[in-house]
């Protein structure tokens, strides 16, 4: 297939106008396909690459089904998401158990049209701070515990590829040691200073989850996690761009600084995205939705109800973030964070023809590309 009169997003995170070339799954540098996509007016970009988000549609990935994965990879991918990395939650050892099993056998099962390819597991606790629990069920945190990260990453049969921790708790900087090597450790769900961070970032950790949310304020006299995450060149922050979560004025805050190179857009979604208003679940806590802001009871906000694609749209239509800025912290900057980059996560001759075509004026999707197949 040639993809003709499309502005494309290339692999220096630049737009020029270029024809592209599919062959089977991947592109390339000629194709012997005859087929031509008409691209004009429209943008071309790479897919869409989620790190963290709990579900979609009324299902959650904690469901530990693969009804429930299925759909929820099905949404995403018609949503440009193509690859996704869904987040668990504070549960039962055994619970989580089940859900890495289930998303293993998705995995096995895939096909590139039946939905989001599973690029990895975010395992969003249990080892978190009760101080700054958020939306997380207080009753399943655990201190870093090596024997049961142990028993999750076999059941995951290799899909775990992001763990957040508090570094605070007992023996969290003698984790991030032991692990930092087999899965990308981020600082989340904390009430560390910047000494504790800066140690934890020294032991190994890399990443930080959901900037600015569950975490202490930037300040300065206390620079805590966002002030250490900053001292450290080679830590990739995640934030949530849905309007909701954080202030126009604190995401460009954060572009400035740490740049389009580190950092993630996230959506944090849950169930209730792509939903209407309404009662929904949480890792085992009730959260109402109404216009779009999902809260636990007491007002907490738990997770997002809007898709990557929302937040990419969001950060760009309503908060000034570049495009080419955005789409960067969308594709390419969550591939390499886990290691996907040489597949994944942009338009480069061999990679996989992960690609969307965008409205130019709107940003609107109007064509999903997975695996060099058209839907």
């Amino acid at each position: 297939m040639i993809i003709k009169n499309a502005t494309v997003f290339t692999d220096t995170c630049k737009f020029a106008e270029k024809d592209i070339y599919i062959e089977g799954s991947r592109i390339a540098e000629q194709t012997s396909e005859p087929t031509v996509l008409d691209a004009e007016g429209c943008y071309l970009i790479p897919g869409l690459i989620d790190l963290h988000f709990h579900g979609c549609r009324g299902y959650d990935f904690c469901d530990a089904t693969l009804k429930s994965l299925t759909a929820i990879a099905e949404y995403e991918l018609s949503c440009g998401i193509t690859s996704i990395c869904p987040a668990t939650m504070t549960l039962p050892e055994e619970t989580l158990a089940a859900v890495c099993r289930n998303a293993a056998l998705y995995s096995d099962r895939w096909q590139p049209k039946t939905g989001a390819r599973l690029c990895g597991i975010h395992l969003e606790g249990p080892f978190i701070s009760a101080a700054k629990k958020g939306a997380q069920n207080p009753d399943y945190i655990l201190s870093p515990d090596a024997a049961v990260l142990k028993h999750l990453i076999d059941e995951a049969e290799g899909l775990l590829k992001l763990i957040t921790i508090a570094p605070e708790a007992e023996h969290a900087i003698d984790f991030i040691l032991e692990f930092a090597h087999r899965i990308r450790i981020s600082l989340g769900h904390t009430n560390c200073s910047y000494h504790t961070a800066k140690e934890a970032f020294l032991a190994g950790a890399k990443h930080v989850t959901h900037l600015y949310n569950a975490m202490p304020p930037f300040s300065h006299r206390s620079p805590g996690l966002i002030g250490a995450a900053f001292d450290m060149a080679d830590v990739t922050p995640e934030i949530i761009c849905d309007g909701i979560h954080i202030d126009p004025s604190a995401v460009r805050a954060a572009f400035a600084l740490f740049g389009d190179r580190r950092i993630l857009l996230i959506s944090d979604s849950i169930m209730a995205a792509g939903m209407p208003d309404g009662s929904y679940s949480l890792g085992g806590l009730s959260v109402h939705m109404e216009n779009k802001r999902a809260t636990l009871a007491d007002g907490t906000i738990a997770g997002s109800a809007a898709t990557l694609m929302d937040c990419m749209k969001t950060a760009v239509l309503q908060m000034g973030i570049p495009l080419e800025s955005a789409i960067r912290c969308a594709t390419i900057n969550p591939a390499r964070a886990i290691g996907e980059d040489r597949e994944y996560g942009s338009i480069t001759t061999g990679k996989y023809a992960d690609l969307l075509l965008l409205e130019r004026n709107t940003l609107n999707l109007k064509k999903v590309i997975t695996h060099g197949i058209v839907l």
